[in-house]
């Protein structure tokens, strides 16, 4: 079950009742932009200054299963962690 968005109040999210989804249903579905092709796709607008650099790197086994262990974010975590090196390596 969906989480209920902050600006949806309790009562309306419990007024709402959803049936189960048949196979037929399920059958006839299609993505958004085939169904509505006037609807533009959504891009990326421009990054944030500092813009990061793209690199590839090797890491030991130990240190990506670490990371990726840490959830979502975990790329952002390991910039912080050798940013912070670079810092106190001055």
């Amino acid at each position: 079950m969906k989480e209920k968005p902050d600006h949806v109040s309790q009562n309306d999210w419990d007024e709402v009742n959803s049936p189960p989804l048949s196979e037929e249903i399920l059958a006839r579905m299609q993505p958004v932009f085939k169904a509505h092709p006037e609807i533009p796709r959504r891009v990326r607008g421009p990054q944030k200054d500092p813009t990061k650099m793209a690199v590839s790197i090797r890491l030991s086994p130990q240190v990506v299963e670490y990371f990726k262990s840490r959830g979502k974010g975990w790329h952002a975590q390991l910039d912080e962690v050798l940013s912070e090196y670079v810092a106190s390596h001055k």
